[in-house]
């Protein structure tokens, strides 16, 4: 079988690095915003080239405390997509705002030539989705935000590493939101997160809020909340920010190959930019048959994925926003067809040949 994703395989290749990183935690005695995360923090910001990161415990707060400390809540817009993880929409909804769909482009990310006509008075904030490890442009949308005053958060859940036009996403816009969650780029043995950002004032109020808004122990400046990122999910997350750039190559080549393989079948493969990076978190193609295909791949003991099964309105929770088809032609229509195909680091050359050999087999082109 192979699996969509395989956490055994990670941990059987580096199992006396990672029992080190551990020990080494149980052993300094100290568990919460400590030096591990102090460390962390410092080596992040190094690498996404910003001044400022903050840990915090998943990157659905990340979004949330970053939306909070721009001031945006309730009555408040906030332009986004609906072909996104729920987390997306779940945090803007925590900080009492109203998300505001905007149809997508080729690259499956928000359509930057939509943005202005969604625009109202309420709208505070554009919140554009980095989705699958695809850049969006943020050029266009940077540009937007200007024109108009509005706070610009960056979705790089998916997306760590990844670069426009030569600078890393996450470090566009006020704030950039990250997901550590296992199974990302970066991922850590538990949920995690991280924001970052050149503004000292931000940086500041965001390691405030996370920590019940002290300024000092006891001493509480602002209404926060309990949003910290442990020392061993820190320290475990240093150890794989130093293997990241590897994995992300990893990933690249395994892609390519996929690129390759699976041209000239029914299948839409994921567009490549010269001005993007990829970080390829998933490789996700619009498939001719979609289910019967994914049946198939099962049989010949291929897992694979749907992100996502549904925009974010058809989901029962979110009827309320009064979305339908019509709204988001682009976004319903891709929806309806795409498949995510096995994709990490710790997957084989052999085992990626083999995937592509069951889809061709599939259409009968093999």
């Amino acid at each position: 079988m192979i699996r969509f994703n395989n956490f055994k395989k990670r941990y059987s290749l580096f199992e006396g690095e990672i029992n080190g990183v551990v020990k080494r935690v149980f052993k300094s005695g100290w568990f919460i915003l400590g030096q591990e995360g102090g460390k962390f923090e410092e080596n992040f910001a190094k690498f996404l080239g910003a001044k400022y990161a903050i840990g915090v415990n998943s990157g659905t707060d990340a979004l949330f405390l970053a939306l909070k400390v721009l001031g945006i809540g309730e009555g408040d817009e906030v332009l986004t997509v609906a072909n996104t993880a729920t987390p997306t929409v779940s945090a803007i909804r925590m900080a009492g705002a109203l998300p505001v769909f905007v149809d997508i482009g080729e690259d499956f990310n928000i359509d930057p030539e939509l943005i202005e006509k969604k625009i109202t008075r309420r709208t505070k904030a554009i919140l554009p989705v980095h989705l699958y490890g695809q850049p969006a442009e943020m050029d266009k949308i940077l540009k937007i935000a200007k024109k108009y005053n509005l706070k610009l958060i960056e979705d790089c859940a998916q997306a760590t590493g990844a670069e426009f036009k030569g600078k890393k996403v996450g470090t566009f816009g006020d704030i950039g939101c990250f997901s550590f969650y296992p199974t990302k780029n970066l991922g850590a043995f538990g949920d995690a997160g991280a924001l970052a950002t050149n503004n000292k004032k931000l940086a500041l109020a965001l390691r405030q809020l996370r920590n019940y808004g002290e300024i000092s122990k006891y001493e509480n400046l602002l209404e926060g909340v309990n949003s910290r990122l442990d020392e061993m999910q820190a320290a475990l997350l240093s150890w794989g920010l130093k293997k990241l750039p590897a994995w992300n190559k990893r990933r690249e080549t395994l892609a390519k190959i996929y690129l390759k393989e699976l041209s000239g079948l029914p299948v839409t493969l994921p567009a490549v930019y010269a001005a993007r990076k990829n970080v390829w978190h998933l490789f996700v193609v619009r498939a001719k048959g979609r289910n019967g295909l994914k049946k198939y791949l099962l049989k010949k003991g291929i897992e694979t994925a749907i992100h996502y099964p549904k925009p974010i309105f058809k989901q029962p929770a979110y009827r309320f926003l009064n979305y339908n088809d019509k709204d988001l032609p682009k976004t319903t229509a891709v929806m309806e067809g795409i498949l995510s195909l096995p994709l990490y680091p710790e997957l084989t050359e052999k085992e990626v040949l083999g995937i592509c050999s069951a889809v061709k087999d599939f259409y009968g082109k093999r």
